[in-house]
């Protein structure tokens, strides 16, 4: 059985409660935080929010699935020190997923994706789904966009003289110039000497973490100004094809 509908939201409880059992619903978490002095705090749901509504419409060709909405505030205490800012802590955030998780399942869904668009949620989002699997009859994924089309975006040379995808710098800028381009300030910021990204994984070998790394670096992370639309669209539609066939690869693993 297919939803009459893709957004959760706009469903009744009755249209809910009798595709649950066969649905894939997909949370996407999102952030409200700076980015920098030329994108708009919302950065990070706008983002998630249309890369997950996109994804599961072209999944919806193969599979029931359907997006709630986007959680907008996430785990951001490094982004406090330039305000534009709204965070939960660590341990708060970690809470506010498992009780989405457990309602989900408790409406009767068994296969949840969080799919998150903000790098200070990734590690807390694949722990809430790890504890509630222990814990409740449900299949839970988590990951974060990029990861999941991490390969994809290399094919796209994203990788190339920015971080990817970095933090307010020419990825994500591209993104919203594609996405939001009205909320793109036109003066951008400029950086030199930006490596390329090591192609290879965004999995480093091990976490480095500096106090005050985020105020040596103004909040962004490479070059803003190398930022366009035709980037942005070319990243987006590599993530929508990738972002897509996971979420059928999730739906149908437990019929393999």
């Amino acid at each position: 059985m297919k939803p009459s509908r893709l957004l959760f939201a706009e469903m009744t409880r009755e249209e809910l409660r009798a595709i649950a059992p066969e649905a894939t619903v997909v949370l996407p978490l999102g952030a409200t935080e700076q980015h920098g002095p030329h994108l708009p705090a919302g950065t990070d749901f706008f983002t998630i929010d249309n890369l997950a509504v996109a994804a599961a419409e072209r999944a919806a060709v193969e599979i029931p699935i359907i997006v709630t909405p986007v959680l907008p505030f996430g785990s951001s205490d490094h982004h406090l020190i330039y305000g534009a800012t709204l965070s939960l802590r660590t341990e708060t955030y970690y809470r506010v997923l498992t009780d989405l998780v457990r309602s989900l399942v408790t409406d009767g869904f068994c296969r949840i994706f969080l799919l998150n668009g903000h790098g200070g949620n990734h590690e807390l989002a694949e722990l809430a789904a790890r504890d509630i699997a222990l814990e409740l009859p449900a299949r839970i994924a988590a990951g974060s966009y990029w990861t999941i089309a991490w390969d994809a975006l290399v094919g796209t040379q994203a990788h190339l003289g920015c971080r990817l995808p970095g933090h307010a710098g020419v990825f994500e800028t591209s993104m919203m110039m594609a996405l939001r381009p009205e909320l793109v300030a036109p003066d951008r910021p400029h950086r030199e000497s930006v490596q390329d990204t090591d192609p290879r994984s965004f999995h480093k070998p091990y976490r480095h973490e500096q106090h005050g790394f985020w105020k040596m670096i103004e909040g962004f992370s490479d070059s803003p100004d190398g930022g366009s639309v035709e980037r942005g669209r070319l990243y987006r539609e590599a993530v929508i094809g990738a972002l897509a066939k996971t979420f059928v690869e999730f739906a149908k693993a437990d019929n393999r």
